[in-house]
């Protein structure tokens, strides 16, 4: 791996990291696109490079933050997370059993319609 290559994926993983801790987005809005525009990735492969950075406890410590300032309802985020683990079992066959400009349309809409609605409000 290049010098570059590395100094690029610092960069996304920062930049990720700081947005997740202060917005809560990070995974698909941040290292996604920066994977596919910035280091070439397929769609396929960024949202699966996206999914395996979150499989480790990269946001330990922000969860850790928010849950001392009592921001965090533990049963709430059990049932979550269980629907999570279904959701993207059966999300990712899907994604990945369609073809690869089909499935970056689709996450370019959903990111244009949730921008529109963060944008505009009610």
């Amino acid at each position: 791996m290049s010098f570059i290559t590395v100094f690029l994926l610092a960069l996304v993983g920062l930049l990720a990291g700081v947005l997740s801790g202060f917005v809560g987005i990070g995974g698909g809005v941040v290292m996604v696109p920066a994977l596919v525009m910035l280091l070439g990735y397929s769609q396929h492969q960024a949202q699966g490079t996206s999914l395996a950075v979150l499989v480790l406890p990269v946001v330990a410590l922000a969860v850790r933050n928010y849950y001392k300032a009592g921001m965090i309802d533990p049963k709430m985020v059990a049932v979550i997370a269980v629907a999570f683990v279904v959701g993207g079992y059966f999300g990712s066959k899907w994604s990945l059993s369609l073809p690869m400009e089909t499935v970056k349309r689709v996450f370019g809409v959903l990111m244009l319609l949730i921008s529109v609605k963060l944008i505009l409000g009610k």
